[in-house]
């Protein structure tokens, strides 16, 4: 059951409406510091000033943090009434699309930036420290891996063209392979341990990182290539859109290297693998623990608002196209994110995706503030929920349970 807020819908109005625009501080973050980098320089800051070409971390790590923190959950729920109109509303899928070509021309800018030997009119003598640009390739990383969740988005729905600029946003991170994966393979295994991208009790990040990154493009091709087969074609056809998805990577990257030169090859890895794992990181707190049980025919039952972490807090779900309402997308797959509510049901998270992904990192504190959520969630009763193989007999024995 959703709740609706106000009583006279006729009235109603999404609070949010213009505030979805801060979703573009992502892709155009580089492009907002460079005036201030000159700036600094000018006033004979020139090592301080480099600090701020690590926008992107200072923006997951700290700033949206504080901004939960400061702003708390959101608590708006659109009634009824009006989400045919809403999920109409152009307005809102526009404020995905102008995503992209801020994308690109921040991508331009820092393998510019990163490859440049004479960045004299920014005030340095020369070219970057590596300090500083190993903090410019995490920072386009950081709109990198927000541009997945944008892709997500489109990905998502029906129109031929929206899903077309989903592949275009994954290519920047090499993950275009998420486009099949996520759609046609999560959203089917989801909480389930043949899922590779939904998170066990007791299994850490850095175990369940491999495990998806491998998984997930196993599972992409495996779908592609039986989808293929039915049509009678072979894998490798041009049309195989897993192919298709990382030939548009070959060909970014290509044409970067090939205009600023080999030196941009550490920055491509850079940005694209903190890219993708800033996804993992997301996928890991989504469903962690979370189990969809069996029914008496052996097979999984329905997928309910129970089984994803929930998160209210406005300001990520700003940033993340509420991504954090996680537990309706999955129960309304190709609902825009303008209609997304919190489900009453649904176990909720202690903040907003930005203050967890550090937490994921440190799999002590990670155990101590999530596993006893996940108790809570199935009522003390840990068989149900999704243990990870190597702490089972543990995890069993410590909750005094039985397999």
């Amino acid at each position: 059951m959703t709740t609706s807020t106000g009583p006279d819908v006729t009235v109603w109005r999404d609070k949010k409406r213009h505030l979805w625009l801060l979703g573009l501080i992502a892709p155009t973050a580089l492009l907002l510091i460079l005036p201030i980098v000159w700036a600094m320089d000018q006033a004979g800051w020139r090592s301080a000033s480099q600090v701020l070409f690590w926008i992107g971390p200072i923006l997951i790590y700290l700033l949206l943090p504080a901004l939960d923190l400061r702003f708390g959950s959101d608590g708006q729920n659109p009634p009824d009434e009006v989400m045919e109109r809403l999920e109409n509303d152009r307005y809102y899928r526009y404020c995905t699309y102008i995503y992209i070509p801020f994308q690109y021309l921040s991508v331009v800018l820092g393998a510019y930036l990163f490859t440049a030997s004479d960045l004299s009119w920014l005030g340095f003598e020369g070219s970057l420290s590596w300090p500083a640009k190993i903090g410019l390739a995490l920072s386009t990383g950081t709109l990198g891996g927000v541009g997945i969740n944008t892709a997500h988005e489109m990905g998502h729905k029906k129109e031929t063209l929206e899903r077309w600029l989903s592949k275009i946003t994954l290519a920047q991170t090499c993950y275009g392979h998420f486009y099949i994966e996520h759609n046609r393979g999560h959203h089917v295994r989801v909480a389930t341990p043949e899922d590779p991208a939904s998170a066990r009790f007791g299994e850490t990040f850095w175990e369940f990182f491999p495990r998806s990154v491998i998984g997930s493009l196993r599972s992409a091709w495996n779908l592609e290539a039986q989808r293929l087969r039915r049509l009678n074609k072979s894998p490798w056809h041009p049309s195989n859109d897993v192919l298709n998805a990382w030939l548009m990577s070959v060909a970014l990257w290509g044409v970067l290297i090939a205009v600023f030169g080999p030196a941009l090859i550490p920055f491509v890895v850079i940005q694209a693998v903190y890219g993708f794992s800033l996804l993992e990181s997301v996928n890991y707190l989504e469903h962690y623990g979370l189990l969809r049980q069996k029914t008496a025919n052996g097979r999984y039952e329905r997928c309910t608002p129970q089984h994803s972490w929930n998160s209210d807090h406005i300001v990520t779900n700003l940033f993340l196209y509420h991504l954090q309402r996680h537990s309706d997308h999955h129960a309304n797959p190709t609902r825009r994110y303008q209609t997304l509510r919190s489900m009453d049901g649904a176990p909720n998270l202690p903040s907003g995706y930005a203050s967890l992904i550090g937490l994921t990192y440190l799999p002590p504190l990670w155990r101590r503030v999530m596993d006893h959520r996940v108790l809570a969630h199935y009522d003390g009763d840990v068989t149900r929920a999704n243990i990870h193989p190597r702490v089972r007999d543990r995890v069993l024995a410590r909750y005094g349970a039985v397999a």
